[in-house]
């Protein structure tokens, strides 16, 4: 409700936020579950077809929440539930040195990480969790083990990497290469917009509280 004692251009411009973000969150779940419906129809398996059916508005209203109410520094397309930003001509580098110190000192549960995923000349970035740390090896909670160099443990073509500003950027934004030329960005997975819209961006080298 606005103060009866706020100035009418205050309660103006409080009322047509209040609008915006309610047209926003209607145009993310409305693009968030084309994208899904049409993911599961390829599912083969009745049951988790089913759990997946019963999960679904939770998660996309979720979703939709984070990313409307979110601070991320790209540009939205609404329309597509998608994020927006310059693509680089060539993937992030690895660098092996980089990504031990870095996940030696920061590598914690929750952590939300870049991986660079390499075949047969394709090149595309997504972001995964930390969800297990050991000695001198972490566990993404789709792409598996890691060491602190970067290196798959279990898909030899997953590759973690430092996160960074262009590195998540390039995740967040679906950003892929194909013949070591820029191609067609990917939409994310609702999984994954989950996952973009808890990163820190104040500090991406600690979880969001």
């Amino acid at each position: 409700m606005v103060a009866k004692n706020q100035p009418l251009a205050a309660q103006q411009q409080e009322i047509w936020q209040s609008d915006a973000q309610k047209v926003l969150y209607a145009q993310l779940c409305n693009a968030f579950y084309q994208r899904e419906v049409q993911r599961l129809v390829a599912e083969p398996n009745a049951d988790k077809l089913r759990r997946q059916l019963k999960s679904l508005p939770y998660y996309i209203e979720r979703a939709a929440t984070l990313v409307a109410n979110g601070s991320s520094p790209f540009t939205l397309d609404s329309q597509n539930g998608s994020w927006l930003e310059k693509q680089r001509p060539t993937p992030p580098e690895v660098n092996a040195q980089a990504n031990e110190l870095f996940y030696q000192t920061y590598a914690k549960v929750g952590l939300i990480v870049p991986v660079l995923l390499n075949s047969h000349d394709h090149v595309r970035l997504r972001i995964d969790s930390i969800d297990q740390v050991s000695d001198n090896k972490l566990h993404c909670n789709e792409l598996g083990w890691f060491n602190f160099l970067g290196q798959g443990l279990e898909q030899q073509t997953a590759q973690l990497v430092k996160p960074s500003k262009m590195s998540l950027t390039a995740a967040c934004c679906g950003h892929q290469w194909q013949f070591s030329k820029r191609s067609t960005p990917r939409v994310l997975s609702l999984r994954e917009m989950l996952l973009a819209g808890n990163i820190n961006w104040r500090n991406i080298k600690r979880p969001r509280a």
